[in-house]
């Protein structure tokens, strides 16, 4: 059972990660952008592809995908996504499944459609246990680390955006663009970092996850459920909901898989219902706020 709950923590964990981009972009940005599970999948092409075509080393290859991620959604906020900013929900939404399908289809032109694997570091494939029996605790030092970067991750940005000038420039503009430039605060340097920031989390999360989730170019569409779970459930105005929600979602997934196989991911989609049918605005989330 506790190795069970461990895997679960993780998994939610990797799952908070690849969703927390989405959950400040919707939530701090008012952007709708289900195109995020494509810069998930490039942060993973990226580890892939500077372990097999340059040699770096795994650990290198982690902050180099998220500023690769991070690059391209800077590019992508300057010339396509700034345009939508004003537009309805409808248009956003539109806009960003046509760019995730294009990934796709580049994805698997240019690399192919076989699933990638990433050979991880020997010292990341050692497993610790305590105890024995029913409440053995087993974890894999890889999962340990994603659960320790995780929590970094989630300390830092809710200090970020709670504590510091940029993130209250980051909720001005937000709240009244006109009022904020009025005031002198740079409105779109701030949406195009926040954006950059949020395709590197992405990024990041795709590269941690490309060994235990597995990498394709179908990676976007088959994980994009999952993170609008995690932002519907956790809600989009603070990092504790994603955070709360993954974990839930994680643990929920890990042991519905194991203990009844036959229904899949049943159990989330169950868990998600009954939590919304108690707090639609989401966990975390304002009375009458996103």
């Amino acid at each position: 059972m506790p190795t069970l709950i461990f895997d679960g923590v993780a998994y939610g964990m990797l799952l908070f990660v690849l969703a927390l981009g989405l959950a400040v972009t919707m939530g701090l940005m008012n952007f709708i952008n289900l195109a995020h599970g494509a810069f998930a999948m490039v942060g993973g092409y990226a580890v892939i592809l500077l372990m097999q075509k340059q040699g770096w080393p795994f650990l290198a290859c982690l902050p180099a995908a998220f500023v690769i991620t991070a690059a391209l959604g800077a590019v992508l906020e300057r010339l396509l996504y700034r345009r939508l900013y004003g537009r309805s929900h409808l248009d956003q939404v539109l806009f960003s499944i046509g760019l995730t399908f294009m990934a796709v289809a580049t994805v698997d032109y240019l690399v192919g459609s076989q699933q990638q694997n990433v050979q991880l570091p020997e010292f990341f494939r050692q497993r610790f246990e305590f105890g024995s029996g029913f409440w053995m605790l087993g974890m894999g030092a890889y999962r340990l680390f994603i659960v320790i970067v995780c929590v970094l991750l989630a300390v830092v940005l809710q200090q970020l955006l709670a504590r510091t000038r940029f993130g209250s420039r980051l909720r001005a503009a937000v709240d009244d663009p006109r009022v904020a430039a009025g005031l002198g605060i740079p409105v779109d340097r701030v949406f195009l970092v926040t954006f950059a920031v949020g395709s590197g989390l992405a990024g990041l999360g795709g590269a941690l996850g490309a060994d235990i989730l597995g990498l394709d170019p179908s990676f976007p569409l088959k994980f994009m459920v999952y993170f609008l779970i995690v932002c519907a459930v956790g809600g989009t105005s603070s990092i504790t909901g994603p955070l709360v929600a993954a974990l839930l979602l994680g643990i929920a997934d890990v042991m519905g898989k194991y203990y009844v196989p036959k229904l899949g991911s049943f159990i989330v989609y169950l868990l998600m219902i009954g939590l919304l049918l108690w707090r639609p605005q989401g966990l975390f989330s304002r009375e009458g706020g996103r």
